[in-house]
C-alpha cells in the first residue's frame, strides 16, 4: 500500500469518526468515538514520524558504497 493511500485513509477515518461523534448525544458513545479518534491520530503520528525519518536519509549519498580497500 502506498504511503499516500495510508495517510488519506487515516484522514478519512478520523473525519468520519469526528462526524459521527458530533451527531450522537450519548456520552458513552461520544467517549468511544473520542478514543477511536485518539488512536487514529496516534497511528497517523507514528506513520508521519517514520516517514520524516526516512525522508531525512539521502539515499544517493556515496557513503552507502562499501569499499573493502580500507
Amino acid at each position: 500500500m502506498e504511503p499516500d493511500e495510508i495517510i488519506d485513509g487515516l484522514f478519512k477515518e478520523i473525519d468520519s469518526a469526528l462526524k459521527e461523534m458530533s451527531k450522537t448525544k450519548d456520552v458513552s458513545t461520544k467517549e468511544t468515538y473520542s478514543r477511536i479518534v485518539k488512536n487514529l491520530c496516534e497511528s497517523q503520528g507514528v506513520f508521519l514520524g517514520l516517514a520524516s525519518e526516512i525522508m531525512g536519509f539521502d539515499l544517493d549519498d556515496d557513503d552507502w558504497d562499501y569499499n573493502d580497500d580500507d
